[in-house]
């Protein structure tokens, strides 16, 4: 069909797992990220530009959809905390910090799953023109 996008076909699983282990999901070698959530602007193994996919407000709204599942059922499951009189400031303490861990952990994997992704689809900043918040500006 004319005006179809004739960019290569990515496998979407492989950039996906690339970008979960935090490299690029062109090549897999080279880092995703020079900082914690910084993206790399060019992939310095293979030069692919990693700046043109935007991964915006995706990974947190993952990692919150996640964590919360993860942390919800274990507040759920550990009722005895509350049968046995345990400290309240000792029970909040121990589960703020595992939740914090596990965010932490989770958001640049997240980050760097929804950037392959992206690559993988080919979604690049220039595609921003189709979005219907930007249109109806």
């Amino acid at each position: 069909m004319a005006g179809m996008d004739t960019a290569p076909r990515r496998p979407v699983f492989r950039s996906i797992a690339r970008g979960l282990a935090g490299k690029c999901p062109n090549c897999g070698k080279g880092r995703l990220f020079y900082r914690y959530l910084k993206v790399e602007p060019v992939c310095q193994t293979c030069g692919c530009d990693l700046d043109a996919y935007p991964s915006d407000d995706g990974p947190a709204y993952f990692t919150v959809l996640l964590v919360g599942h993860l942390t919800v059922v274990p507040f759920l499951i550990i009722f005895w905390a509350w049968v046995w009189k345990a400290p309240i400031a000792l029970v909040l303490s121990s589960v703020l910090i595992a939740f914090a861990a596990v965010t932490l952990t989770a958001l640049p994997r997240i980050k760097g799953a929804v950037i392959g992704l992206h690559h993988a689809l080919n979604i690049t900043r220039a595609d921003a023109r189709w979005h219907t918040a930007d249109a109806a500006e």
